[in-house]
């Protein structure tokens, strides 16, 4: 009930929010210059992995969107440990995809080491975004074939690292060539997050991030069992809300992670059900027309990036409504486009959800710790002379 509660606010809340910033989507600066940039390369990426041949276009319109940042540079770095991460997680993968498909408890433990040793790198490595998609990556391939057992891993796995590979070229296009021509009139705010200040002052070991990585590895780690259990074919899915939700700085994790989680967990299940809702509406009332589910992908990412632009409580929700909104309404081929895939992979997304949510709560209950042991002790934060 509690979860329940929090998703009726969170969605009254990104109502009455998306209101007020909607008012603001026409004015110019370089938040409207970001917001066309991610329209434009998601366009792109979208012409490129057609071009490419990948399986899942909406996932290479997605890397498009995510990889883009203020500044050439920034896009560059961003897009190039997103290849890199996805490589060595599909490269993992295929080596042990033979020796752990059709074998639930291997293919669990495979889930649970790289899954939990990947995560907890993204928590306090340097390199956080290239480690969160190598075990990204690795689960995804893995988990989508122990639904084909018989067939092998490659082409997925190619499929991955090409759609990574469309959008993160088209990105880096697109931005090079609005740094160099109208980002240069306009100042730059290159503004660190708070992960990234978090992960640049933070130590190898934090005891902390370690628990919170168990957390996800035990969840992914029950994957394979559902599947045995329910057959349920968008599980792979699953295993990126899994890793996403608990990619959280590490600041996050010195008192309870279960409020801070949770409330990510309830921002994703709205801002997914929304976009993905609001897809399927353009999606069936276009009746398949490329041109009018174009201009639909053009109006939801401007409408998403500006949310998440925001800089309030519900930016979070802006980036997991683009995700659903492009995996729905962007199609494998516009020549049969179909709801049906779309729809399938977002149920996965929304399934993460109830995977993690019970093993958060579990975590919670049977290993609560005094707040004061997980403070300045795991992590210690230099000052700002050091």
């Amino acid at each position: 009930m509690n979860y329940l509660r929090q998703a009726i606010a969170s969605l009254t809340v990104f109502g009455t929010a998306s209101v007020r910033e909607l008012r603001s989507l026409a004015r110019p600066g370089a938040r409207m210059v970001d917001e066309f940039e991610c329209v434009i390369s998601v366009l792109l990426a979208i012409v490129f992995a057609h071009s490419l041949g990948a399986q899942n276009v909406g996932w290479a319109a997605f890397s498009g969107y995510m990889v883009m940042r203020s500044h050439v540079s920034e896009s560059l770095t961003r897009g190039i440990l997103r290849i890199i991460g996805t490589s060595a997680g599909a490269g993992t993968a295929l080596v042990l995809a033979p020796l752990v498909i059709g074998k639930p408890f291997l293919l669990s433990l495979s889930l649970v080491s790289v899954g939990g040793i990947t995560l907890y790198f993204a928590l306090v490595g340097k390199r956080s975004y290239a480690w969160l998609f190598t075990g990204l990556t690795f689960c995804m391939v893995l988990i989508d074939g122990m639904k084909h057992p018989s067939e092998s891993v490659l082409p997925f796995a190619q499929s991955r690292l090409i759609e990574i590979l469309a959008g993160t070229l088209a990105c880096i296009l697109v931005s090079a060539i609005s740094t160099f021509t109208i980002r240069r009139r306009l100042p730059r705010q290159s503004k660190e997050t708070p992960a990234q200040t978090a992960i640049r002052h933070s130590m190898i070991w934090h005891r902390g991030a370690a628990k919170h990585a168990l957390q996800a590895a035990i969840a992914l780690g029950l994957i394979p069992w559902i599947w045995v259990w329910t057959g349920i074919t968008s599980l792979s899915q699953s295993s990126i809300t899994i890793m996403a939700v608990m990619m959280i700085p590490v600041t996050s994790l010195a008192a309870s992670v279960l409020n801070p989680i949770t409330s990510r967990l309830v921002l994703r299940f709205v801002g997914c059900s929304v976009g993905g809702l609001i897809a399927t509406l353009i999606l069936l009332s276009s009746h398949h027309s490329p041109v009018l589910m174009t201009l639909g992908v053009c109006i939801g990412v401007l409408v998403g990036r500006h949310i998440e632009n925001s800089n309030s409580s519900i930016s979070y929700i802006g980036t997991q409504f683009v995700l659903a909104f492009l995996v729905v309404l962007v199609p494998d081929t516009y020549t049969d486009a179909a709801l049906e895939p779309g729809i399938e992979r977002l149920a996965g997304i929304l399934f993460g959800v109830v995977i993690l949510e019970p093993v958060l709560l579990a975590s919670h209950y049977l290993f609560r710790d005094n707040p004061s042991r997980n403070g300045d002790n795991d992590m210690k934060q230099p000052s700002s002379n050091e």
